[in-house]
């Protein structure tokens, strides 16, 4: 009995494995796009003004996002009718076509306007791809969770994230100590944009081996698209709180890892080896964070989690950015970037799961998908354009943090909004008072 029961136990860590795979190629490529943005912009968006050439390449990185509402609509009727596993896996082929493309795009100097196209069709696909891979990683998790445990076991979603993150780090990290600047700004940032593409074989070997989840396969009746769509429509108020709840997530994230080493580079003039440091410090703590957090959720609810860490990031985000400002160096910067890891991860463990249950079951993962795919078009992927936007406004190195205090505003109301008169510890319940 015992080792059918250690059996089972590893043929769950394998499923979590295979079906995170995808988001690890996902979080690989667009830390590289936010960490190499200076050279990005040098290559592709050679503007005369360095702060205008930024400017660009961060509204080419946003634009991905922009098509992430699509395929939320599209791809996630489709996973809600073939199914999640073979959903997955068309979804990993149109990301991983997104990331050859932008690897090996010649620069501008080479084929002029055509360079910046290609990039920017290779956001669009990493984008229409990205905006149900989340969504579908985080249903099939939760579908398979063993009861009680489905906290846990849906922060892995956002634990391969930060895997991925650190390895990017790492291998930037090991590219700055090997090459010169020049070799790095001239080629030496492809690097790990090649690497990620020689990942891609791999990634769909083992997710091939993902099998269909019970829930899914016991369902008898599969829904058109048109069906979807009405019934997403139907549950209009549900999607829109459930984007406000992503609000407060994607923000945070994008603000302590994509726009990280960019802010420690440009704003605060620490080197690329401090500011890869901090960041691969960051998702170590994330990794740590989401799954307590997690786990936590399941015993005490989610609601409590949420309100208490999107109301400090409200009362914090500013102030700790404006000390830091003030402060700047390296233990400054890791010391507040831990406290945003702190925060971030604390309410996504708690927030992704939540998300899985207020959604009705016949359009899960199309729901899931369109409420986050919003939240990272409107909020999130926009991050980086907007932090550097406002710090050239209002002459504020300190402004992110205003932004990432939206976000918690935004997580703080929908979390009230949505739990008002329920206790937060299972959501499902929810999902029908938001369809009336």
């Amino acid at each position: 009995m015992a080792s059918d029961s250690s059996v089972q136990e590893g043929s769950k860590v394998a499923a979590v494995l295979r079906v995170t795979s995808g988001n690890f190629l996902e979080m690989f490529d667009f830390f590289l796009f936010g960490f190499y943005a200076t050279h990005i912009s040098a290559a592709f968006f050679p503007a005369g003004d360095p702060t205008a050439s930024l400017l660009l390449t961060f509204a080419t990185f946003g634009a991905g996002f922009l098509m992430r509402p699509l395929g939320a609509v599209f791809l996630g009727a489709y996973v809600d009718k073939v199914g999640r596993r073979q959903g997955l896996i068309v979804t990993l082929a149109i990301m991983a076509a997104g990331t050859i493309l932008i690897a090996f795009v010649p620069g501008y100097a080479t084929i002029g306007f055509f360079a910046p196209l290609l990039v920017l069709i290779g956001r669009l696909l990493q984008g229409f791809s990205a905006g149900v891979e989340l969504g579908g990683v985080s249903v099939y998790l939760s579908e398979m969770a063993t009861p009680g445990n489905k906290g846990f076991y849906v922060s892995w979603q956002s634990g391969s994230q930060q895997v991925a993150i650190m390895a990017a780090a790492a291998i930037g990290y090991g590219l700055n100590h090997v090459l010169m600047p020049a070799q790095m700004s001239d080629w030496g940032w492809r690097v790990p944009f090649f690497i990620g593409c020689l990942l891609v074989p791999f990634l769909f070997y083992i997710r091939s081996s993902l099998q269909e989840t019970q829930a899914f396969a016991e369902r008898k009746h599969r829904p058109e698209l048109g069906e979807i769509v009405r019934t997403l429509f139907g549950n209009a108020r549900i999607v829109l709180l459930g984007m406000l709840m992503v609000a407060m997530t994607t923000v945070a994230f994008y603000t302590i890892t994509v726009y990280t080493p960019t802010f420690g580079k440009s704003v605060l003039k620490l080197t690329d080896t401090d500011s890869l440091l901090v960041t691969f410090c960051v998702a170590l703590s994330n990794l740590f964070w989401l799954p307590v957090m997690g786990a936590l959720s399941d015993r005490i609810g989610r609601k409590p989690i949420m309100l208490v860490f999107s109301a400090l990031t409200v009362a914090t985000a500013y102030p700790a950015l404006s000390w830091l400002v003030g402060h700047a160096g390296f233990g400054q910067m890791l010391g507040v970037l831990l406290w945003f890891s702190f925060l971030y991860g604390s309410y996504n463990g708690a927030m992704v799961v939540a998300l899985t249950e207020v959604v009705p079951m016949e359009v899960r993962t199309a729901g899931f998908s369109l409420a986050y795919s919003l939240a990272t078009a409107l909020f999130g992927g926009m991050t980086p354009l907007i932090s550097t936007w406002l710090i050239d406004a209002l002459n504020d190195k300190a402004a992110p943090g205003l932004w990432m205090s939206v976000g918690g505003a935004c997580g703080l109301v929908a979390t009230l909004l949505v739990y008002r008169g329920r206790p937060g510890r299972e959501a499902g319940a929810v999902a029908h008072a938001g369809s009336r």
